[in-house]
């Protein structure tokens, strides 16, 4: 045969292949037959890649889907039981499945370009400074006399006013401001040491 007959019984063949059913063309595919599956393929590339985009939300994922599907076709086929399901319903079904599996895989969330997280949290440097900040404090005010360091612990620690701070002191408000402006210089003179 030369190559024209050849590409004569091929021209042939491939019309053939185009009036066989989808489960015939799904057996010829199963049997290795190329051919078959161009036919098949053809028939159906459109109308899955449509399904999937519409799944999926996006046409790359949606073209590597059906890409996959119809792999998963070539390697399939001789498993395919037309009495089992029509050749569409067994092929939606596994171009869903591949949907279905790619969109319960956690996709990364996108942060838009220039988008900076603001940590208020604060450095390691700023919480020891923070805490050695407070040491001094509280070392200053175990310094100071404890009417003075007991009038600035109601007022300013435990957040009373002045007022329920004299009741519990048991002085005039006037004296326990006399107090905390004692205190308060005391403090500063211990904390600039």
């Amino acid at each position: 045969m030369n190559r024209e007959e050849s590409r004569k019984a091929e021209a042939g063949s491939a019309a053939r292949l185009e009036l066989e059913t989808d489960e015939a063309l799904a057996r010829h595919i199963g049997e290795g037959n190329a051919g078959a599956f161009q036919v098949l393929m053809a028939r159906y590339v459109n109308m899955h890649l449509a399904f999937a985009e519409r799944i999926m939300g996006n046409r790359q994922e949606a073209e590597d889907i059906v890409q996959d599907a119809f792999a998963k076709l070539w390697v399939n086929a001789g498993k395919y039981d037309p009495s089992k399901a029509k050749f569409t319903t067994w092929f939606y079904r596994i171009v869903l499945n591949r949907c279905l599996d790619k969109k319960r895989k956690k996709r990364p969330v996108a942060l838009p370009e220039n988008y900076d997280v603001r940590d208020d949290a604060p450095t390691p440097a700023e919480a020891l400074a923070e805490r050695e900040k407070q040491q001094r404090v509280k070392d200053a005010l175990e310094q100071i006399p404890d009417r003075q360091q007991a009038a600035i612990m109601l007022c300013y620690f435990e957040g009373l006013s002045n007022r329920e701070a004299a009741d519990i002191l048991g002085l005039k408000v006037k004296a326990l401001e006399s107090l905390l402006c004692r205190g308060r210089k005391n403090l500063g003179n211990l904390l600039k040491g």
